[in-house]
């Protein structure tokens, strides 16, 4: 059997589909990518359990040009290669790999692809529906599998009669050999190694653009640190919106509270000496990061969007924020510092839930898919 997985860059392949293809392979498939490489902007990322790796140059933007030519290189290695079976991630990746490999469909090819997170939902920009629902609508007519990773984007595939047979997947999978809750004497000791003594650590992960939403926590900084001095944000990751961040602590005097790390492969360790983990984003899919907190047992402040409810139960193992109060932030991670029974109640219940959501549960749900046990909704 062969596989061909498709995402616009390689990064995706590496950050959310490595178990999934080691997985693979270890059943005897041949496991191969098509993708732009971005890896040299990742720092550390490498690609692993890949037969063999295609780079092929994806834009972003739907509508730019450039795409044709990937679509016109897709569509040749589809022909030559003849998978069994194409599963294809993200929103340009998935549509120009269902566009390439439509016509292979009568010859045996299963086309599948994963929304992680539609970009129409309850509550989205009405341009969202404009633009983007139809095109997906669309799409469903040459996907033989949609797999949704929220019960909401599942229910909206069935209500609204999407095409293929569709199925709902606990996300990518929290990886449980990287992501493990440390003892406290461990955790000290990984503490003063990082450098860090008795500060309140409070960690967001995540690419630093507008969705992400980092500024709103750099904001609330500002009021908590007059109640809370000992409270220091810590933001992993890298984007375009790095140098408006940078300025904004800077006019916000937080150099000695808000701390830029940069794209980290260590990030598990930042996850377990942390004290809170947060995330003020306006759209998720199934957020990786906040599955990460779960599995360590932290507890977790987010802003309440359809991914982060998926996740979190408000006030059962975190708190949900809606991002038009200007004080849900602020008034919540003060709550936290001062509440240990409240911190506490929510790590232990995210230990609690995050079972379905491990990668070895993933594992189980995926492998039913691509063997064709699962023709029908799960």
């Amino acid at each position: 059997m062969k596989i061909l997985f498709v995402a616009t860059v390689q990064s995706h392949i590496c950050q959310f589909h490595l178990p999934i293809m080691d997985m693979l392979q270890q059943n005897g498939y041949e496991v191969h990518v098509a993708a732009r490489n971005n890896l040299a902007e990742k720092n550390g990322l490498s690609m692993k359990y890949a037969d063999k790796v295609f780079d092929i140059p994806f834009e972003r933007s739907p509508f730019n040009s450039k795409n044709i030519g990937a679509y016109k290189q897709l569509k040749k290695i589809i022909k030559e290669e003849k998978y069994d079976i194409v599963h294809c991630h993200t929103p340009v990746g998935g549509i120009l790999a269902r566009l390439a490999g439509r016509k292979f469909r009568k010859y045996g090819l299963r086309m599948i692809y994963t929304a992680h997170g539609f970009h129409f939902y309850d509550g989205a920009p009405k341009k969202n529906w404009i633009i983007y629902y139809p095109i997906e609508k669309f799409m469903s007519r040459y996907t033989d599998d949609l797999i949704t990773i929220t019960e909401e984007d599942y229910k909206l595939a069935k209500d609204r009669k999407f095409k293929g047979n569709i199925h709902h997947v606990h996300g990518v999978g929290v990886n449980t050999d990287k992501f493990v809750k440390l003892s406290d004497e461990d955790r000290q000791k990984l503490r003063a190694e990082k450098g860090y003594t008795d500060e309140f650590i409070i960690l967001c992960t995540g690419e630093l653009n507008k969705n992400k939403n980092q500024s709103t926590l750099i904001k609330a900084m500002d009021e908590v640190v007059k109640k809370h001095p000992e409270a220091k944000l810590l933001l992993a990751g890298n984007g375009p919106e790095h140098d408006n961040l940078v300025e904004l602590i800077e006019k916000l005097h937080l150099g000695n509270h808000v701390e830029l790390l940069g794209y980290r492969t260590d990030i598990q360790d930042y996850v377990n000496i942390c004290d809170l983990v947060v995330s003020a984003s306006h759209r998720e899919g199934l957020p990786l990061n906040i599955m990460e907190a779960m599995i360590c047992g932290k507890p977790v402040i987010a802003s309440d969007n359809r991914g982060h409810r998926e996740l979190i139960k408000d006030n059962e193992n975190g708190i949900l924020v809606n991002l038009k109060d200007n004080n849900g932030f602020i008034d919540n991670i003060n709550l936290l510092i001062d509440s240990k029974d409240i911190a506490t109640k929510f790590s232990i219940n995210n230990l609690k839930r995050i079972e379905i959501f491990k990668v070895g549960s993933v594992k189980d749900e995926l492998i039913k898919i691509y063997t064709n046990e699962s023709r029908k909704d799960i």
